[in-house]
């Protein structure tokens, strides 16, 4: 019985390590949820990163979406509530998508802590942002990826909203790591109406690092990183899926808008 409880809890424990690989490093306070980590920045009442990592079998799953927002339980400061987004003009921007957490319950239900949320124009959240997920998750589903996302947390903000007041960030910036592949890609796109494809908004890890103040893949020996976070490798990555899937994107979100 002894032996069975033991490999329970290390079985527990282990699960609950899923996306502690390859963590970023930068201020704020950590937050360890079962199938993804986060930095939650306090000032902005938002995740300074959200880091998690899809492979095949992750992404195997067909959990349905709750749409149950709710405050992060593991924020010691508490965070964002759903009120701050009534009225306001944006939507609730996932950072990691429910899309990528369809694996069980657990993951499905912390997609929607407030912690994974972001403030986002509805032209871009339902067009090009979803297109970059789509594309993201096409990789997932071929090999496993790391990946960190957020908002740009500085002084070119957009402003607040809601009682807490939440940033409003400029930018959001997708870094992924494909470490089987060894390679790496990153994106940074204007919270706004975007018509522009995919492949316009790759920047180096290098300069997504340089105007977040992050620290990515800080666990890679020194001179892979350097080569691999200072390089844009359009080859390496297959961008079909962002071509076959824009008339697609676009007609939901018409759809969505005037329902």
């Amino acid at each position: 019985m002894k032996v069975i409880g033991f490999y329970l809890l290390c079985l527990a424990f282990s699960s609950s390590l899923f996306s502690q690989k390859y963590l970023p490093k930068s201020d704020g306070e950590l937050i360890y949820h079962k199938y993804y980590t986060l930095s939650y920045n306090e000032y902005h009442e938002q995740a300074n990163w959200i880091h998690y990592k899809l492979n095949p079998a992750f992404l195997s799953g067909s959990t349905p979406r709750t749409d149950l927002f709710m405050p992060d339980p593991l924020v010691s400061t508490k965070s964002a509530q759903l009120s701050d987004y009534k009225g306001s003009g944006y939507d609730r921007g996932h950072l990691a998508p429910a899309a990528d957490m369809k694996y069980d319950n657990i993951a499905m239900s912390e997609s929607f802590y407030m912690s994974n949320i972001s403030p986002q124009s509805p032209f871009f959240n339902r067009v090009i942002w979803r297109k970059l997920e789509l594309l993201v998750r096409s990789w997932g589903q071929k090999f496993e990826i790391y990946i960190s996302t957020a908002g740009l947390l500085n002084d070119e903000n957009l402003g607040t909203i809601g009682t807490n007041k939440v940033t409003i960030p400029s930018k959001f910036y997708k870094v992924i790591y494909a470490p089987s592949k060894n390679k790496m890609i990153g994106f940074l796109l204007a919270n706004e109406e975007i018509k522009k494809d995919i492949s316009s908004f790759v920047v180096t890890i290098d300069h997504i690092e340089s105007i977040t103040g992050i620290d990515f893949f800080e666990e890679i020996p020194d001179d892979i990183e350097n080569e691999l976070e200072s390089k844009v490798n359009f080859k390496d990555w297959d961008f079909s899926l962002n071509n076959s899937s824009k008339n697609q994107s676009n007609r939901k979100f018409k759809k969505s808008i005037f329902q």
